[in-house]
């Protein structure tokens, strides 16, 4: 597996190895603590958009979540690893290297370093239902398109969502969700069939600390 140091001192170690023209799902989040469902939605997605890989963005702060939980980035980021464990899954702290928590800005970064490759933003239904909050949501629907992976009990809410309608004449029917990386943008899936309600905020304690069981 391509892995990017912990606490990489340079943006080149923060982005995985790649290979121009290749299709790269993003997945970004806290991963406090990454666990089954982002292995199992990556490899999903993987399969579905037809994917090289999928690269976890293992973020410094969420700003629309509440940081005093959050697990330091190494730690998240060594956790993430073990749980990826699959040669298409690479882990990276690139937000924190270039000094964002945006995720517009991510995009924007990697679309100008790594312009020969060909980026799908992955999210769960539950991010759609708040996407409309996001910084510079609309530049991100602009500048990468979006898979949208359903996760039960959210599909209704965030379909019907601020954001997902004001994009829904970019909606691509989801039989053509192989072709979402080649298509021009705005462009976006709903993909159903992952059925996994867990989270990352279901696997913490009160105090914070995760889960073992």
């Amino acid at each position: 597996m391509n892995r990017a140091a912990t606490s990489p001192q340079s943006v080149s170690q923060a982005i995985p190895l790649y290979s121009n023209g290749m299709r790269i799902g993003l997945l970004g989040g806290s991963f406090n603590p990454p666990h089954v469902a982002h292995r199992a939605i990556s490899l999903f997605a993987i399969k579905r958009l037809k994917l090289d890989r999928v690269w976890w963005l293992v973020t410094p702060g969420n700003p629309l979540k509440d940081r005093g939980a959050l697990h330091d980035l190494d730690q998240r980021i060594e956790a993430a690893r073990e749980m990826a464990d699959d040669p298409r899954i690479d882990i990276s702290c690139l937000e924190s290297v270039i000094g964002t928590r945006y995720t517009v800005d991510t995009i924007t970064y990697l679309r100008r370093r790594a312009s020969g490759l060909r980026f799908v933003w992955i999210m769960g239904a539950d991010n759609l239902a708040q996407f409309h909050r996001w910084q510079n949501w609309r530049r991100i629907a602009a500048e990468v398109p979006i898979a949208v992976i359903d996760r039960p009990p959210q599909s209704f809410r965030a379909l019907a969502a601020p954001a997902a309608q004001a994009l829904a004449r970019y909606r691509l029917p989801e039989n053509q969700a192989g072709r979402l990386a080649d298509h021009r943008t705005p462009a976006w899936v709903f993909l159903t069939g992952m059925k996994s309600s867990l989270s990352s905020t279901g696997l913490r304690n009160p105090d914070g600390s995760w889960r073992t069981k």
